[in-house]
């Protein structure tokens, strides 16, 4: 035995071991660290094979020193496990979980992002003599091995694209795709396509891959953990955290902390703790599937047997996935009950045409029931009943007429549209015909002395199209003001200073000189944009609550539903627009800055599948949005891929949905249900994008300029489709209604 080699690894694991307990004091590892400095002086006097014994004693007391500490770990201890240096990383992972892999995508620090990592890899499994060759796509954030070109894992909006380009290639090749989540965050930057955009797209996309995927979570990082952890099967290493927000930047938000100040050590760890961020919170509440156990303080790259954990538990899930969508139900049950019993089975990963529909069915159901404890419902017992009764009644309704009588009708029309058509073609040759025979003889047609008018003659004014306005007498307590306001760009343009009354009445807050759009309340756009008496809420009574029990929260939310008359920071309800019949729903700044949790996201789900059923269009307005709430943790994080998925399913069912942003729309929202539209629209002067100016600044210590989050620069970047002025906007919605949108919009 080298003593002097260990001895050296005995003292990197006590300093490993102080690094991961911050700055708690623990006085048996200053007594380690005495002892092995001094053990070579202790222990000169005996022999080699007596050293050699006092080496492995000590060794074994460091070990149970360490199942002891392992213990007593708290959630602020596993964030600092999976941040360390020597943690395991993807690149370890492929070396020793998977027989064989070639990267692709670029390679280290000349790929598109080198913190996202892809490759072909294969999974070698012997059935008696014959050796089967399993291929698999495996993606995920790097953090290690060349860490000073991959930023932490923190991925820019090219990398996460090139991670979906390449799940795409594995839907394609049907093949399984495992995804390693070990990032922080995604790096926010909002240069093409942007970082919300891009996350959105990964998400709407990954919904719909008709292939098996398992995600195996590390470190799980609020957006840049769902650009690729949905799945069909989630694991998670026992000593990593899955959170909306790092405990710090929840501390940051909770203390009010601002500039250069940090946050108590204590408050972060009192975040840390109320998030329910560790493996066995989220096992608890569902957002996960199974914990991945590891070796004691955390796995780092030489712990060979954990590899082979990793194997079995990913090979089993991938297994499972695969068993409970492929053949008869009766079989499939079966299946899985003698796969339980007998590990040694070998399951083909190959999925049929019915089976790959199915694993997206399965995929969508799993996502809706998630967070199902997460928020209040408020509704009486005759409310909950009167829903289910208008549910069935919406379904059934909708059944046989766009079911049954709306195809009829499609089908006789068709017949009648070619027969038509066919006339007509026989007819304009005749009428060619006898026009030709007519102008030979010098006799002119009406419709030629018609085209000639229009050619020749002078053109007669057309009227304006009138804007229907809503009367009903809302008037913004901003018009209250006996003041007068002066515009933003005044100073640059020569904006006139604005009486209030008449800026928030006559002017609807839109400045007469340059149009800069004043923020108004959410009343305002209830008011003058749908038809009058058109609303009609529903869902009120789902209220938001505090599932975390995250300190002091609870009297907070208190004061918003008090303030704002509101249970939630969502309002969904029916309305008219110009006789149109749709669903809103409506994120409302003034309620916990219209952050998203668990409640909005049922409300939001919901609200989709209503308009669904009755075959309307549905529009988002988005008043204003801080992102998703904190202090729900997972709850509210978990609303990104499940509100994403809802929209999916009625995108593809033929539903037109339209969003529309307000003042300032950030984060989770815009990087998921919000951001996976493919018509979205801002009001002007609104501002949106993937964190704010304060988030950019502490994650990456840039100055952003100004106008890095204007609408207009969403706009460059192909975010939005437009730039709408308050006053038009009713005029605009009618006309995308009438214009875009899906199939099944049987209103036109």
């Amino acid at each position: 035995m080298n003593i002097e080699k260990k001895l050296q690894e005995l003292m990197e694991r006590v300093n490993y071991t102080r690094d991961i307990l911050g700055s708690h004091i623990r006085p048996e590892l200053d007594a380690f660290s005495k002892e092995i400095n001094e053990f070579l002086e202790n222990n000169k006097d005996r022999s080699e094979n007596q050293t050699a014994h006092a080496v492995e004693a000590l060794d074994n007391r460091l070990t149970t020193a360490e199942s002891a500490i392992d213990t007593q770990l708290t959630a602020m201890d596993k964030v600092r496990i999976v941040r360390h240096p020597q943690r395991a990383c993807l690149k370890d992972i492929l070396e020793n979980v998977y027989d064989n892999y070639t990267e692709i995508g670029g390679m280290d620090a000349h790929s598109i992002d080198p913190g996202m990592l892809i490759a072909r890899a294969y999974i070698t499994r012997h059935k008696g003599k014959k050796v089967i060759n399993q291929p698999v796509m495996v993606v995920g954030q790097e953090k290690g091995h060349g860490q000073e070109f991959r930023n932490g894992g923190s991925i820019k909006p090219w990398g996460n694209s090139k991670a979906l380009k390449y799940m795409k290639v594995a839907a394609r090749e049907q093949i399984p795709i495992h995804a390693y989540v070990n990032t922080p965050g995604s790096y926010p930057v909002e240069d093409y396509p942007g970082a919300a955009q891009q996350i959105a797209e990964n998400i709407y996309e990954m919904a719909g891959l008709p292939v098996p995927i398992i995600a195996i979570f590390s470190e799980g990082g609020s957006g840049g953990a769902e650009a690729i952890g949905m799945a069909d099967k989630r694991l998670m290493l026992s000593h990593g955290y899955y959170s909306v927000i790092s405990p710090e930047g929840a501390a940051a938000i909770e203390g009010r902390i601002r500039g250069s100040e940090r946050a108590p050590v204590e408050l972060i760890e009192s975040c840390a703790i109320s998030q329910q961020i560790t493996a066995q919170d989220n096992l608890k509440n569902g957002y996960i599937d199974e914990i991945i156990e590891e070796p004691l303080l955390g796995v780092r790259a030489d712990h060979f047997d954990f590899y082979k954990q990793v194997r079995e538990q990913v090979i089993r899930a991938t297994d499972e996935v695969t068993l409970n969508v492929r053949g008869m139900r009766l079989f499939r049950a079966v299946a899985m009950r003698l796969f339980r019993k007998n590990t040694n089975i070998i399951v083909r990963w190959t999925l049929n045409e019915k089976a790959r529909e199915r694993i997206v069915a399965r995929r969508y159901k799993k996502y809706r029931k998630l967070a199902q404890q997460a928020y209040q419902d408020n509704r009486s017992l005759l409310e909950k009943l009167n829903a289910t009764r208008t549910g069935i009644v919406s379904s059934t309704t909708s059944a046989i007429q766009y079911g049954l009588i709306k195809p009829f009708k499609q089908r006789i029309s068709r017949v009648i549209e070619e027969a038509t058509d066919d006339i007509h073609v026989v007819t304009a040759k005749i009428n060619t015909l006898a026009c030709n025979i007519l102008k030979k003889v010098g006799i002119q047609s009406n419709n030629d002395r018609q085209k000639e008018m229009e050619l020749t003659g002078l053109s007669k004014s057309m009227p304006a199209r009138v804007t229907i306005e809503s009367d009903t007498g809302y008037i913004s307590p901003q018009a209250m003001q006996d003041r007068e306001l002066t515009c933003p760009h005044a100073e640059k343009r020569g904006c006139l200073d604005i009486w209030a009354r008449d800026l928030f009445t006559d002017f609807a807050g839109v400045c007469p000189h340059c149009g800069y759009n004043f923020p108004m309340e959410y009343q305002w756009y209830h008011h003058n944009i749908f038809d009058k008496d058109s609303i009609r809420e529903f869902n009120r009574d789902i209220a938001s609550g505090n599932p975390t029990g995250f300190p002091n929260f609870e009297k907070r939310l208190n004061i918003a539903k008090e303030k704002t008359g509101l249970q939630s920071s969502c309002m969904t309800f029916n309305a008219s627009l110009e006789g149109i019949r749709l669903t809103c729903a409506t994120l409302v700044a003034n309620f916990r800055g219209g952050s998203v949790g668990a409640a909005e996201g049922e409300k939001f789900i919901r609200a989709l599948e209503l308009a669904q059923t009755k075959h309307q269009p549905f529009l988002a307005y988005v008043h204003g949005t801080a992102g998703i709430r904190i202090q729900e943790g997972v709850n509210g994080l978990i609303q990104m891929p499940r509100c994403t998925m809802a929209v999916r399913k009625y995108i593809e069912e033929g539903g037109l949905y339209i969003v529309l942003y307000d003042t300032n729309s950030y984060a989770g929202p815009v990087a998921s249900f919000l951001g996976c539209s493919p018509y979205q629209y801002a009001v002007r002067s609104s501002r949106l994008g993937f964190a704010g100016p304060g988030v950019i600044k502490e994650t990456t210590g840039i100055e952003i300029p100004p106008n890095y989050h204007n609408c207009y620069k969403a706009l460059s970047r192909g975010h939005i489709q437009g730039v709408w002025s308050r006053k038009d906007i009713r005029k605009n919605l009618h006309q995308a209604f009438l214009t875009i949108g899906g199939r099944n919009l049987y209103y036109r």
